[in-house]
C-alpha cells in the first residue's frame, strides 16, 4: 500500500442523478481548504465534471478535454489527449472515459493497467478501478488484497467506489457490494434492501438515494457519516469521515446537507454541482 501525504481533501462531484458523469451544465470550478500541493488552485475556463485523488484533481472541459492540477510526482495529474465523457481518481492513479467508450489509466500502480472494451461509467477506488461495460456487466482491476476485484455478475445502472471496496447499482434498482476484506470490514458490504438512484462511497461507507429521494448510510461511523438526514435529495457524495447531499428543493440554490466529522471544504460549480472533500490522514 502506498504511503499517502497528508492532506484534507479529496473532491467527489455531486449531480444530478444519472448513470455517468456526463453532459452536465458547464460551469467554473471553485474550491477552498487544505492546499498543500495546489490541489484547490483550480484551472481557468468551464467544467462539465470534476473528481480528484489523494492531492491531485482532476475535471473535463466544455469540450471534453481533461485538465488536471495539483500533487503530480506520479504523473497522475498529467493528463493525456483527446476527448471525455467520464474521470475518476485514486490514490496517485486516474482513470477516464474516451468520447469513444474506451478506457484509459495513468499515475502510478496496477490500476493503471485499464481493461480492453468500451464502457459508460468508471470509478476509482485507493489501488483499484471499476467500470461498467457498454453491456451493463462490471469488471475490476488493479489492487484485490480485499476482494475489491471479485465483481457481482449481472447487469448494473451506476457503481461507486470506496478505498478497499465496490458498491453498485443493479438493473432492477437493488444494491450489491464487495470487497470488505479484513481488516477493513466495517459492514460496507452490508447493503440495504430496496430500490435506489444513487450510490457514494468513501474510505469505509456508503450512502445512497432510494426511489422516493430518502437517503440511507451503512458501513463505518465512527464519526456519524452513516447519520443521514430526513428529507429527499437528488445527489449525494461520500467523503472519508463525511458524507452530503443535494436537497429536492427548488434551484438554482437548493439545499446542502452535509453530515459527519468534516462539514467544511466544499468546491461548487456555479450551475449547480457540487464538490466535496475527503478527508486522509497522515501516512494512511
Amino acid at each position: 500500500m502506498s504511503t499517502r501525504i497528508s492532506a484534507l481533501f479529496l473532491f467527489a462531484i455531486l449531480v444530478p442523478v444519472t448513470r455517468t458523469t456526463t453532459a452536465q451544465a458547464a460551469a467554473p470550478l471553485v474550491g477552498w481548504g487544505d492546499n498543500a500541493q495546489g490541489q484547490i488552485t483550480v484551472p481557468a475556463g468551464t467544467f462539465t465534471a470534476v473528481a480528484a485523488g489523494d492531492v491531485h484533481s482532476l475535471a473535463i472541459r466544455s469540450d471534453g478535454t481533461l485538465a488536471g492540477w495539483g500533487y503530480n510526482a506520479e504523473g497522475q495529474s498529467t493528463v493525456p489527449a483527446g476527448t471525455f465523457t467520464a474521470v475518476a481518481a485514486g490514490a496517485y492513479h486516474s482513470l477516464a472515459i474516451r468520447t469513444d467508450g474506451t478506457l484509459v489509466g495513468w499515475g502510478t500502480g496496477s490500476a493503471t493497467a485499464v481493461p480492453a472494451g468500451t464502457f459508460v461509467a468508471v470509478a476509482a477506488g485507493d489501488i483499484h478501478g471499476l467500470a461498467i461495460r457498454t453491456d451493463g456487466t462490471l469488471v475490476g482491476w488493479g489492487n484485490n488484497d480485499y476482494g475489491q476485484l471479485n465483481v457481482p455478475s449481472g447487469t448494473f445502472v451506476a457503481l461507486a467506489a470506496g478505498d478497499f471496496n465496490g458498491v453498485a447499482i443493479r438493473s432492477d434498482g437493488t444494491l450489491a457490494s464487495w470487497g470488505c476484506g479484513a481488516p477493513f470490514d466495517y459492514g460496507q458490504c452490508n447493503v440495504p434492501s430496496g430500490n435506489f438512484i444513487a450510490v457514494a462511497s468513501a474510505y469505509w461507507h456508503s450512502v445512497a438515494i432510494r426511489t422516493n429521494g430518502t437517503l440511507v448510510g451503512w458501513g463505518y461511523n465512527g464519526d456519524g457519516q452513516t447519520n443521514v438526514p430526513s428529507g429527499t435529495f437528488v445527489a449525494l457524495a461520500a467523503g472519508d469521515l463525511h458524507s452530503l447531499a443535494i436537497g429536492s428543493d427548488a434551484a438554482p440554490i437548493p439545499t446542502v446537507s452535509v453530515w459527519g466529522l468534516i462539514a467544511m471544504t466544499m468546491l461548487m460549480l456555479s450551475a449547480g454541482g457540487v464538490v466535496i472533500t475527503r478527508r486522509r490522514a497522515t501516512g494512511q
